[in-house]
């Protein structure tokens, strides 16, 4: 059988309604799932991260562009999750259009946004905890051990494990196996919260706007690099993608980790009451409400703070909103305060709904036979996949304990785009090859706004650094391994299209 045969859409339709998740959400859970998941660490982290390693006070400029390219992935994304609510997202929908082995390659993909996503907000989570608690938490149980640094004092720090941001998965992953209803009850208590934190930074820290700081907009070629007190390079401006309209597009890449919320929406879509009215709702609300206050935020953060604060693991570096608060807010101690609550409140629901869409990807993905049937069990009483849940707090913990927060932050950006690209492109192929299939929900101008899309994608892939590039190629390439050691062998489709020759051949009995 062919390595691109395709799932029958009928036959995913099917197994959408048949006995498995509860319905338990609606459009209003789904915003504030979206929300919950893109309001965190790729606000209050990323943002800082990308200003300070590449764009500057132009990070608004990058949010914008990023916002573009997912403006046309939300579309299509909207379009698929209407009309295929399963859960499953992109790797469901790549399925169903491109076939299987481009399906496991998207699936393996997700691993990196999804998994390596909740283990870069989980470290975060760890330095706004230790942040609150006045920095008692060692370096070397709150770091990596692949991360170092040299104090003031002359003192070199090495990392050891991090431990709170291990605990802070162990308590979400519980809860995640309580249920679906009640992770996103807390969610929406939480989303409330720091959206209320995050309008009250942009109002109080407007007036504390510098203009210097903004000045010049974009980093200048030939800015010298950022060093530590030991003469390490912290950050260096030399690429083209590290200043000016090229370090746009490099801070592009990088807050691009900041909008994968909106797709997590559509791994619920097998939970949601209504799919094909609130799937839309839920993807291009949450993009829309999330994009206006991204670009408010990072315009009053790099007023507030100069941008090379950012990079300083002294000043700003991972806690940077709290920094900027202390340091040049005079009279707000009690906001630094309420935005580090916050924010690990907000950090907790983003983790949250990340290791509930991979654990529906993995729930979908093991009901197709290409993993283990283990990650498609569910609970006798819970109805949750337990299993999947257990085996990734495993994975993902091992990388947020001993992996540090940039490495695994960009390889979620690598993982985002590739999935967004994918999703683009497969809009275009379904509009063709099943015209007459009834869409809750078109997406406007394809194939303009699908190609717009996979080209938006395509370019902010190309502009992350090249390490990050090497290990994402690398994690595919051991994925492709697995799948034609294990899973194409054991594929539900290829068994059942081996026994019936022509059961999948789906576009021919629909012309007959």
């Amino acid at each position: 059988m062919s390595l691109f045969a395709k799932k029958p859409l009928d036959q995913m339709l099917a197994q959408a309604e048949g006995k498995g998740l509860k319905r338990t959400l609606g459009a209003g859970n789904l915003v504030a799932l979206g929300i919950g998941a893109i309001i965190g660490a790729g606000l209050f982290v990323r943002t800082a991260a990308a200003a300070g390693q590449a764009a500057g006070p132009a990070v608004t400029i990058s949010f914008i562009v990023a916002a573009v390219g997912c403006a046309f992935a939300g579309l299509c994304y909207a379009e698929f999750a209407a009309m295929i609510p399963i859960a499953g997202s992109a790797y469901a929908y790549s399925y169903t259009t491109m076939g299987e082995l481009i399906a496991w390659i998207i699936g393996w993909a997700l691993i990196m946004e999804y998994a390596l996503g909740a283990a870069t907000v989980s470290i975060a989570w760890s330095e706004y905890l230790n942040k609150l608690f006045g920095g008692r938490i060692p370096y070397e149980w709150s770091h990596s051990p692949f991360e170092s640094f040299t104090d003031s004092a002359g003192v070199l720090h090495s990392g050891i494990m991090n431990a709170p941001a291990l605990i802070i998965l162990l308590l979400l992953t519980l809860l995640l196996i309580k249920g679906s209803q009640e992770s996103a009850l807390v969610n929406m208590v939480i989303v409330f919260i720091k959206v209320a934190i995050v309008l009250i930074f942009i109002a109080v820290g407007w007036q504390f706007i510098n203009p210097a700081n903004h000045t010049p907009y974009l980093i200048p070629e030939g800015t010298a690099p950022v060093v530590d007190n030991a003469g390490k390079v912290i950050a260096d401006y030399s690429g083209v993608f590290k200043h000016g309209w090229g370090g746009v597009l490099g801070g592009a890449a990088i807050v691009f980790f900041a909008f994968i919320g909106f797709d997590a929406v559509s791994t619920a879509a097998q939970e949601a009451k209504n799919p094909k009215r609130d799937m839309p709702i839920g993807i291009l609300g949450s993009l829309v409400v999330c994009t206006i206050l991204y670009i408010l935020f990072g315009h009053v953060l790099t007023g507030v703070a100069n941008w090379k604060d950012f990079v300083d693991p002294e000043k700003g570096r991972e806690a940077s909103v709290a920094y900027a608060i202390s340091e040049f807010m005079t009279g707000y101690g009690w906001l630094a305060t309420a935005v580090t609550i916050a924010i690990l409140a907000g950090f907790s629901s983003v983790i949250l709904v990340m290791l509930m869409g991979q654990s529906r990807i993995f729930y979908t993905m093991s009901n197709d036979g290409l993993i283990p049937k283990a990650f498609g069990e569910l609970h006798p009483k819970y109805r949750t996949p337990y299993k999947a849940n257990w085996i990734l707090f495993i994975f993902v913990g091992l990388f947020a304990a001993f992996v540090p927060g940039h490495v695994a932050g960009d390889l979620t950006s690598f993982g985002t785009l590739f999935a967004f690209v994918l999703v683009s492109a497969g809009v275009w192929i379904l509009r063709k090859r099943e015209p007459n299939i009834e869409r809750p929900f078109r997406a406007p101008l394809v194939p303009v706004v699908s190609t717009l899309g996979v080209l938006i994608c395509t370019g902010m892939i190309v502009a992350l650094d090249a390490q990050t590039l090497k290990v994402a190629f690398g994690w595919m390439a051991v994925g492709l391994v697995v799948y034609f050691v294990y899973s194409r062998h054991h594929s539900k489709l290829r068994n059942f299209t081996e026994i019936l020759p022509h059961a999948s051949d789906f576009e021919r009995k629909e012309k007959e």
